[in-house]
């Protein structure tokens, strides 16, 4: 069933990725490069490019949503919620979560 909703989000992010992002909520920049094009955290599905991972919404905290992209993508540089970045100790507190 799991791997049934993976793939629907996954395909929905697919026809919607413009869309996504355009209306990005959050944006988290990675040290390095992405494994993966997507990832999906609890309710939030982020789209990663060369440059950036952006999800269009999420329903917690933005220094929660940090911590969870983190243990996905490893260390960030940046991380931004609704066009605000976290502050210098909030990111490094993100970072302690990288996987």
């Amino acid at each position: 069933m799991r791997s049934l909703v993976t793939a629907a989000l996954t395909a929905t992010a697919l026809l919607a990725s413009p869309a996504i992002a355009s209306a990005a909520q959050y944006r988290a920049v990675p040290a390095a490069q992405p494994e993966r094009t997507s990832y999906v955290t609890r309710d939030t599905l982020w789209k990663c490019t060369d440059d950036a991972c952006v999800a269009g919404s999420g329903r917690s905290r933005p220094e929660v949503m940090c911590e969870r992209i983190v243990k996905h993508v490893g260390k960030l540089t940046e991380f931004t919620a609704e066009g605000s970045p976290l502050d210098a100790k909030a990111l490094a507190k993100c970072n302690a979560r990288a996987r």
